[in-house]
């Protein structure tokens, strides 16, 4: 960090990791973990603020996001990476789960600041998660000691093609809760009184997700998210369904608490039949080519298109007979290992290897396709008084 009279510069990069954007620092170039960090990075990102003016995030909580990457001391393991969840609207940073578009970003940013020897044509980076105590291993397309961007890999929710880097989650069950299925259950029964009861499965692969049956919530399971956020009463009935799983799994200690002490983690979505819908641009998705629909939020907003670590997440809860995912698959998708889900503006597919013969190690590896481009590098100025006020 270099000091001026007034503000002091923090060297940083935006990148993009799958159908989201991080700000990107390396740990030695921010303080330590605590109330200072926390305090600069709500600084550089320009929260609390609803259009996150005065900062460099993007005013929605898929481009709201801090990456902190440094070498590791572990063996065989060549970055340690640590995500945050910055609110827009709370000065808040959620460090309590991961987010795999933005784990996507970790290997090529790994290989351009040169935490790993790059090889051609790939170099495969492993990444230790600190927030699940997981690994990650990006597989990333390298060429003259770079990671390449350009290539003619689509992933639905980012305009035009880039490089493809396989993301692999190794074991990822219990990456918050310690548990594949929190409360020890395929399904549960979330009952709010008046407003009737509900029927969800919570998983924790990559991150804890609470699925539910869109027909539950008076959906058809299709709609955008736009058209989910113009719907108030949905919104505030996914939160509280949400709030007493947080409550119920041990996230918070009460479910009055969560949308303030826990609002990204657990995730949660809906599921439904697969069946012919259209995407926002337009484009006809079909049945044929998913095995169900799905949508997501995080942060009290609907995903635009569909998490990776919800993927991971959706995977695994393909896998395991009774969810409320596994209902809506057909029985060919079920004895299948990759599964198609049908998201906002297309498909994401998920590769699965599972032991059915243990069940503690029934998820062993899950997959996915993405693309990371690095956007900006530069300096993010910080006030000098921030880090005087944020030492408390």
């Amino acid at each position: 960090m270099t000091v001026h009279r007034e503000w002091l510069r923090v060297p940083c990069a935006i990148v993009r990791g799958g159908t989201s954007k991080g700000i990107f620092f390396k740990e030695h170039e921010i303080p330590p973990a605590g109330k200072l960090r926390d305090a600069v990075i709500l600084r550089i990102f320009g929260s609390p603020d609803q259009r996150q003016i005065d900062g460099l995030a993007g005013a929605n909580s898929l481009t709201s996001k801090v990456a902190i990457i440094g070498p590791s001391s572990r063996p065989g393991v060549d970055v340690d990476y640590t995500f945050g969840q910055v609110s827009v609207t709370e000065s808040v940073i959620d460090w309590r789960g991961n987010c795999g578009n933005i784990s996507s970003a970790v290997g090529l940013y790994a290989v351009d600041e040169g935490f790993v020897k790059p090889a051609e044509p790939t170099t495969k980076v492993s990444i230790y998660n600190t927030n699940t105590d997981k690994m990650i291993y990006a597989t990333v397309p390298v060429k003259h000691g770079r990671g390449l961007s350009e290539g003619d890999y689509e992933i639905r929710g980012v305009p035009g093609t880039g490089a493809r880097i396989l993301l692999e989650f190794d074991d990822p069950a219990g990456s918050v809760t310690k548990k594949l299925l929190p409360t020890g259950n395929p399904k549960d029964t979330i009952d709010l009184g008046s407003k009737g009861k509900f029927t969800v499965s919570v998983v924790d692969a990559a991150n804890p997700v609470v699925f539910c049956k869109a027909e539950e919530l008076g959906l058809v399971g299709t709609e955008l998210p736009t058209e989910v956020e113009g719907m108030p009463g949905i919104l505030e009935l996914i939160e509280e369904i949400r709030s007493v799983v947080a409550a119920k799994i041990g996230i918070v200690r009460e479910a009055k608490v969560a949308t303030k002490e826990s609002p990204a983690i657990p995730k949660i979505g809906f599921v439904s039949k697969k069946r012919d819908y259209k995407s926002p641009d337009g484009k006809t998705i079909s049945a044929k080519d998913i095995d169900f629909v799905a949508r997501l939020a995080s942060m009290q907003k609907m995903h635009r298109a569909y998490m990776v670590t919800g993927g991971v997440c959706t995977g695994a809860a393909c896998k395991i007979e009774g969810t409320v995912v596994w209902d809506v698959l057909d029985e060919t998708a079920r004895k299948s290992d990759v599964f198609r889900i049908g998201h906002p503006y297309g498909v994401m597919d998920v590769k699965v290897t599972s032991n059915a013969g243990d069940p503690a190690k029934l998820i062993q590896r899950v997959g996915v396709g993405r693309t990371a481009r690095r956007l900006l590098e530069g300096y993010a100025f910080v006030p000098k008084s921030v880090f005087k006020n944020g030492r408390g």
